[in-house]
This record gives C-alpha cells, structure tokens and sequence, in this order.
C-alpha cells in the first residue's frame, strides 16, 4: 500500500472517530437538556420550603429523580400520600438521610474539568453547618436517631458492589463537634474471637443503633460479614457472614439486609432478608428482585427501597415478616427519610 493511500485511511479513520465522539457528545448533551425538562406524566413537582423538624403529620423527604428543574433536589410528601405533588427544596442530593431535624447530603460539585463530591451536613431548615471533601462516588449514608451522628461511604475504585474488584471509604461524623472518623479501617477488628487484619478489608452500609453503637458490612478475603461497631472502643466485631447493607428497624429488635443468593445473576445477586437480632433467625422477604441498596423503615412493619426506573430509581415497600407482596410507593425517587 503506498503512502498516499495509508495517509488517506488515517485520515479517514481519524474523521469517523470524531464523527462518533461528536455524536456521544451530542446525545449526552441532549440528554442532559432534557432531563432538566419537565416530562409529561411525570409526578408534580412544586418549589417551597422543606423542614427535617416538622411539627405537623408525619413526612418522608426523599432525593427527587423526576426530570424537570427540580431533579436531583431534596422534595418532600405526606408519608401517608406518597403520590402527593412533591415540594422541591432547592438543595440537590446524590444521597440523603436524616433524623432528629439533622440531615446529611452527599453531593456533586461541578468543575471545568471534572465533578468533585462532598459531605454536606444540613439543620432541620436544610442550611448547611459543616461539609467535608469526599474522596470517591458516594453510595451510602445515614444519620443516627439522635441526630448526633452520621455515617457516609463513598466508591474508591470500581463501580459496582455486584462483583469484588472496588475498593470503599466509609466515614462517622459527630455532627456536635465536628470530630471525623475518617475511614473505619481505622478500627480495630475482631473477627472470630481474634483481631484481624488484611490488606483488602473494606466497609460500607452503616446503620446506628444509638450514639455509640452502629452496624454496618465489612468485606474481606472475598466473603461479607455483618459486623457491630463501638465507638469508644474504636472496634468493630463480625457476627454473621453474608450481610450487606443492613438497616436496623425502629424498635432495634431486627435488621433488613441484603445477601447474596447462590444460583443468581453475578450482576444481581441480591434478596432482601430480615434478621431477628435475639434469635438470629432469617426471613427472606417477599421481594425477588435483586434490590443493591440500603433499606429504609418505614415503621416498625415495613421497608422501602429502591429499584432502577425509567427516571433513575423508583421506590417500593415490603412487609418486613416475609409476607404480602412488594407494592410500588412512589416512582422517581431515591433515598427517602422518614420525619416525624
């Protein structure tokens, strides 16, 4: 082939790649221009004032994932009428929990170059009091009842908890005085009676059970255990293997989790399992889909979560006994608190 003609084939390649990544460029743009546009059908979404304190019936605050202006942003509805048109707060949350008038939102910061997250501490008018740099994608977060403390793990590496090539950072916070665990690796672990150490050890999926006690899931040597966490002492004890993401019900008798089921999808691998924490006795839920997210009580009966949906995420309620069935609560939403 001569010269000429090699010349002509780069020159040619060279023009269809840029014609490709144009087009990728174009089709992100405009998806981007239209996720900000309000889609017909969609559930209604007002501009107003949202409390993490209210003093009248009972509230669940949620991140909004409906196209519009206000996607992305903290809305709220009646917790007994989840259909209700949302009132959007103005602050935008990748994820969200709060207790007790405390919320903790873990956002995007949009660069020139590229985004960069951060822990944002709100009070119960969502202002903000204190925020921290975060060094991943974050994935999780929680408030503790109290509203003294809260928990957040973020992605260091990988991008899925499907397989076991990623690597997390999770993170406690006092929110009374700014004192910040950084990372739980820091705690000493106890695993079968012994303190343990590895290099591939990772947390994620904290849930308080008061201000001195949390649980949460710690990865190592390819398995997952759930693990109970003290503070004061800086330690953090397996109890049980195969339990991820667990989520303590309201009256701290009984964990929501999810473990992975042999036989399963390697991309979704996941069934939602009750454990009665004095018996330790499992209830698989009636769920069976592969649910990769950190349940939220409703009351002392019930779960919700969150499942992929034609907006991003929808959320569903499942009775926590292993009965019933799985009902959709509202779509176009993801991480939801429960106030008041």
């Amino acid at each position: 082939m001569s010269t000429r003609n090699r010349l002509l084939i780069l020159v040619a390649a060279a023009a269809v790649l840029a014609c490709v990544a144009g087009a990728a460029v174009w089709h992100a743009s405009d998806r981007a221009a239209r996720r900000n546009t309000e889609q017909a059908g969609g559930p209604p979404v007002v501009q107003g004032a949202v409390s993490l304190a209210p003093a009248g019936p009972r509230l669940m605050v949620f991140r909004n994932m409906a196209w519009g202006p206000h996607r992305d942003e903290l809305a709220t509805v009646p917790a007994a009428s989840p259909g209700a048109t949302r009132t959007a707060s103005g602050v935008r949350c990748l994820r969200f929990h709060a207790a007790a008038g405390t919320g903790i939102c873990l956002q995007s910061v949009h660069g020139t170059v590229q985004d960069t997250y951060r822990a944002v501490v709100l009070d119960s008018h969502l202002k903000e009091t204190r925020h921290y740099p975060l060094n991943g994608i974050p994935t999780r977060a929680r408030v503790s009842p109290s509203g003294h403390l809260a928990a957040w793990t973020v992605f260091v590496g990988g991008d899925s908890y499907a397989g076991t090539d990623f690597s997390t950072r999770t993170s406690l916070l006092d929110v009374r005085t700014g004192a910040l665990d950084a990372s739980l690796e820091d705690f000493t672990i106890l695993k079968d009676g012994h303190r343990y150490r590895a290099a591939d050890v990772n947390f994620w999926g904290v849930t308080f059970a008061d201000d001195g006690h949390f649980y949460a899931t710690l990865a190592t040597g390819g398995s997952t255990y759930l693990i109970r966490g003290d503070i004061a002492a800086r330690t953090v004890t397996t109890l049980r293997p195969n339990v991820e993401c667990p989520s303590l019900s309201p009256d701290g008798t009984r964990l929501v989790f999810k473990k992975r089921v042999p036989g399963l999808s390697p991309d979704a691998p996941w069934r939602l399992y009750a454990l009665d924490l004095a018996t330790l006795r499992e209830t698989p839920l009636a769920e069976t889909r592969s649910v990769d997210d950190q349940a939220v009580w409703t009351d002392d009966r019930t779960v919700a979560y969150s499942l992929p949906g034609d907006f991003g995420a929808d959320l569903y309620t499942v009775p926590a006994d292993g009965t019933g069935t799985p009902r959709t609560l509202t779509p176009a939403a993801l991480a939801p608190a429960y106030i008041g």
